[in-house]
């Protein structure tokens, strides 16, 4: 199974770098980095050392590009052949430990505070929620992302 993420107007340069690192440890092969999303290269193409303490050279290990917006970024995904999954709180999402990934699957990720935008989610092919039982009802970003890609590995792990 291959894996792909998406990250999407996520604002803190830190859970961009801790999704760095939690996706080298899942093997995630590529990250799409959208919107306002901070990448590992400031405007003038110097390394932000900000992210590079925090992802620990995984910034360095998996591939990634920038895409000015999120419907971009999952058009490549698409155009390479990969499901296109959200990970989001919504009335059509699939609990996470039920849903039964596809060979492909690209794994988008929203902002911290709004997610994703309606826009966003009505172009992805599905919808996957992790099951809350506390009052917070969120997670961080980038502790949802380290749950989603070991759920979905694990799935291939153990058929």
């Amino acid at each position: 199974m291959e894996i792909i993420l998406i990250l999407h107007n996520i604002r803190s340069v830190y859970n961009v770098g801790s999704i760095f690192r939690t996706a080298d440890a899942a093997g995630v092969s590529k990250i799409y980095l959208s919107g306002y999303t901070p990448t590992p290269l400031d405007r003038f193409k110097r390394e932000r050392p900000d992210l590079a303490k925090v992802a620990l050279g995984a910034e360095k290990t998996i591939a990634w590009e920038y895409c000015k917006t999120g419907i971009e970024a999952i058009s490549r995904a698409r155009k390479d052949g990969f499901t296109i999954v959200a990970v989001e709180q919504d009335k059509n999402a699939t609990p996470l430990f039920s849903y039964a990934p596809k060979n492909k699957i690209a794994l988008v990720l929203g902002n911290e505070v709004r997610g994703l935008s309606y826009a966003l989610l009505a172009k992805c092919d599905d919808i996957v929620e992790i099951p809350m039982l506390g009052y917070k009802e969120s997670l961080n970003v980038s502790v949802a992302a380290g749950i989603a890609l070991f759920t979905l590995t694990h799935f291939f792990i153990d058929a």
